[in-house]
């Protein structure tokens, strides 16, 4: 058995909102909701790589903060970084034809790719949600 692809994803909150982003008709799970992010290319730690595919995918600056979750779906480690803005609000992808800013409570509605369910059931859980304002207070 191969070991699995790691790839990173940006969970960004900014405003009590989490940035989601649908994956394009071009791509692999099309129509399917994601966080924004890429693979980690040899030599790349998971912040340095979600800095680059961002800037790649979005076209803007972030901060990765802390680590969110990490998960074998098949053939991909997911790395789930939690990440602010460092400047512009994004606009467009290169990846996904759509991006909304989901309310925590709205996260569970969206119909996401397999590799994020793992951290959106971790932020939709009302557990980690008081938790999380009791951090952020």
């Amino acid at each position: 058995m191969s070991e699995p692809i790691d790839v990173v994803a940006a969970v960004i909150e900014h405003d009590g909102l989490f940035l989601a982003c649908r994956r394009a008709p071009h791509k692999a799970a099309a129509g399917r909701w994601e966080f924004p992010g890429g693979k980690v290319e040899p030599g790349e730690s998971a912040e340095q790589a979600l800095v680059r595919e961002i800037g790649e995918e979005l076209g803007i600056r972030i901060l990765p903060e802390s680590h969110l979750t990490t998960d074998v779906t098949g053939p991909v480690r997911l790395i789930c970084l939690r990440a602010r803005l460092d400047g512009e609000i994004p606009q467009a992808s290169t990846d996904h034809d759509e991006l909304r800013w989901v309310a925590r409570e709205d996260l569970a509605v969206l119909e996401w790719a397999d590799a994020d369910l793992p951290a959106v059931r971790m932020l939709a859980s009302p557990a980690h949600w008081s938790a999380s304002r009791r951090c952020h207070a």
